[in-house]
């Protein structure tokens, strides 16, 4: 229950953030792996951001991971 204390600070006015937030909130329990709801909440940060206009807010380091998670879904999963 503790964890969920810092869902009052997302900025529900930003979808490009609130969104990607609630997707990992969602996937981590659903997929039985954190790890693998926050590469999904990364890939909704990033593909929102980019589609919204706000390509500057992304770092050359979130490019690199989420290719590296896309690659990873398409090539590594079962």
């Amino acid at each position: 229950l503790m964890m969920f204390d810092p869902i009052k600070e997302i900025d529900l006015e930003d979808f490009s953030e609130s969104i990607p937030a609630f997707i990992c909130i969602i996937a981590m329990p659903l997929m039985y792996s954190i790890a693998q709801g926050i590469a999904l909440g990364l890939l909704a940060f990033v593909l929102l951001n980019l589609i919204s206009g706000k390509h500057k807010k992304i770092s050359i380091a979130m490019y690199v991971l989420a290719i590296l998670f896309v690659l990873n879904y398409i090539f590594l999963s079962k």
